[in-house]
């Protein structure tokens, strides 16, 4: 950490004027200045990433390009004309197209249906199949997909390949600029390094590109300029080639951060969770394995290794074939999440949307959810009590948020996960189980949850990190398991161990330096 990566294919394009320019822009909602005084150039064969942490002002500079939102203020110019507020379809007549991290795609659709919706090729209002497979494997071929049929329904392909989809859609309105918005949170990291690949493929083609990602890696890889906003406002823009991972990460949170990882020693006591022989359905084979108290063991893999499976299976949260868990001694009956909850364990889950959280309801009433049986009387819910978990959880975990009322859909990704977090603190377990905990966090919160899972580490917790980003399981493990084929393929003691000994252990399943064996 802490040296700069220069692209491999630096542009060869001498400096353009800009194809796309904000200046001074600025927005606000009521009181809150969600934007001000931010100037921004798009350049055709350049690359500009654009950084800051969750709050920054990042999605509302997208909306304005893309004409989602109108600005208060400011200059919005396209080939040194000012446009004034356009809307959504000027914009892309234009020639500025924007990949979401939501895909766009109707999953119940073919690629090509999808590819040429709103224009299909058509002679007197019937659709012509030949022609749209034509055009469609045309716009296939632009991002590398001439292997995949047309015909083949969205919703069978893999996440990577509907994102070079996704990709396929916006080039095929031609345009001159492309705007990536978090395009990788869910892809491993050879489908990352292979879209990484194609982006480069299209600024050498000339298109000017804004790339957005939390993932610093991405930005030394990717950019050529980086634009860091902080609080709304311009912090500042300068080549890439200029910052390092840690005046990076100082720039957009405004402080230095010694250490993203916790440093700090802990001892290391008895077991706390004991995993005997357990089987998840349709893994390969069973998993042994231990934590121990004050301990911290990373959970490593490539994509459909079986890591999620694994705690969801300790959590009872998908039926096992074989197999018994302990926590601090005691058995555990599989199946039973409440069971697990009484047992002294927690899990994260890695879709805190749609597996964690009740977007619907306020940040308390989320926070208080896994201990509603000791606030609770007669199924009724003791307001006192429960504002008095609910403040000594979350007033440790500096989350930001006007009150503990506010529905907990408004809080940015780090600020919801603070809010699991706090849930499981209150049920005091004794073990908990982080699933990708920062994935879509940016780098302010990430060092804040390394600190909290460093912290309940030292207070004598077990815990479990899954995640795949490699640095993030050897920053913050004692141990690391490494899964393949939903089982453990082997374990690496995290201190010395590198990516390529993670990846050659999921990979092949062979033995690797420094690799003890499938446990201790």
């Amino acid at each position: 950490m802490g040296a700069t990566v220069i692209p491999e294919s630096a542009p060869t394009l001498p400096v353009q004027a800009p194809v796309v320019s904000l200046r001074d822009a600025a927005k606000a909602y009521g009181p809150i200045k969600a934007l001000h005084g931010v100037t921004l150039e798009l350049r055709a064969g350049e690359v500009m990433c654009l950084a800051g942490e969750n709050g920054a002002g990042k999605s509302t500079l997208i909306k304005i390009l893309t004409g989602a939102i109108r600005r208060d203020g400011g200059e919005y110019l396209i080939d040194g004309q000012e446009v004034g507020n356009p809307s959504p379809a000027e914009v892309r007549e234009a020639g500025i197209g924007v990949v979401y991290q939501e895909l766009s795609l109707l999953p119940d659709l073919s690629v090509a249906e999808n590819l040429l919706m709103g224009h299909l090729p058509a002679v007197r209002g019937i659709t012509r199949p030949a022609e749209l497979r034509r055009q469609s494997r045309t716009m296939l071929e632009r991002v590398g997909l001439d292997w995949l049929d047309p015909d083949t329904e969205v919703n069978t392909l893999s996440l990577a390949v509907r994102q070079l989809v996704e990709i396929a859609k916006v080039l095929g309105a031609n345009p001159r600029v492309l705007i990536f918005d978090e395009p990788t949170t869910a892809l491993s990291e050879s489908e990352t390094k292979a879209l990484l690949a194609r982006i480069h493929g299209l600024r050498d083609e000339g298109h000017a590109i804004m790339y957005v990602s939390h993932h610093l890696e991405e930005m030394f890889e990717i950019g050529d300029r980086v634009t860091i906003l902080r609080d709304g406002g311009l912090v500042t823009c300068k080549p890439m080639a200029e910052f390092d991972h840690d005046s990076l990460i100082a720039s957009m949170v405004g402080r230095k951060i010694e250490s993203l990882y916790p440093a700090g020693k802990r001892t290391i006591g008895e077991t706390r969770l004991h995993v005997n022989g357990l089987q998840s359905q349709g893994a390969s084979g069973p998993i042994d394995f231990e934590v121990r108290a004050g301990e911290i063991v990373g959970i490593a893999g490539l994509l459909g290794s079986g890591r999620s499976e694994l705690l969801r299976a300790i959590f009872g949260a998908d039926p096992v074939e074989a197999g018994h868990i302990e926590v601090d001694g005691q058995k555990v009956r599989p199946g039973d999440p409440r069971r697990a909850v009484q047992a002294g364990m927690g899990l994260l889950t890695e879709d805190r949307k749609q597996l964690g959280l009740l977007l619907e309801l306020s940040i308390r009433e989320n926070a208080s959810l896994a201990h509603l049986d000791e606030i609770s009387r007669f199924w009724i819910v003791d307001k006192r009590r429960e504002r008095g978990i609910v403040d000594q959880y979350l007033g440790g975990l500096r989350l930001r948020a006007a009150n503990w009322e506010q529905p907990v859909s408004s809080l940015s990704g780090g600020n919801q996960q603070k809010v699991l977090l706090a849930r499981w603190l209150a049920t005091k377990a004794k073990v908990l189980m982080f699933d990708e905990p920062t994935k879509g966090v940016d780098v302010g919160a990430k060092a804040e949850i390394y600190k909290v899972i460093g912290d309940l580490a030292a207070e004598g917790l077990g815990v479990v990190v899954v995640s795949s980003y490699l640095p993030e399981v050897l920053g913050l493990a004692d141990r690391v398991l490494v899964m393949r084929e939903g089982t453990v393929a082997g374990e690496l003691p995290a201190a010395g161990a590198t990516e390529e000994d993670v990846l050659h252990l999921a990979s092949t399943g062979g033995s690797t330096a420094g690799a003890t064996g499938a446990t201790e």
